[in-house]
């Protein structure tokens, strides 16, 4: 006799008591578009946070053009 997905039987390995529901709505935080650095860029940021830092020093920068020249 087969089981259908229905009928079928977990381990008891398997407690499903203790998982936990991800988030989802308004609680649940978006990071927006994932972006991939290449290799070599990548080596010289530890972090996503000193990317982000970084471009907003080149935003600040671009501000004022006089300091580009």
């Amino acid at each position: 006799m087969n089981k259908t997905e229905t009928e079928y039987d977990l381990r008891p390995e398997f407690d499903l008591k203790s998982l936990l529901a991800s988030k989802v709505g308004s609680e649940r935080r978006s990071y927006g578009n994932l972006i991939r650095l290449e290799p070599d860029v990548a080596l010289k940021f530890p972090d996503s946070e000193a990317v982000n830092e970084a471009l907003r020093y080149l935003i600040e920068l671009g501000k004022c053009p006089s300091l580009l020249s």
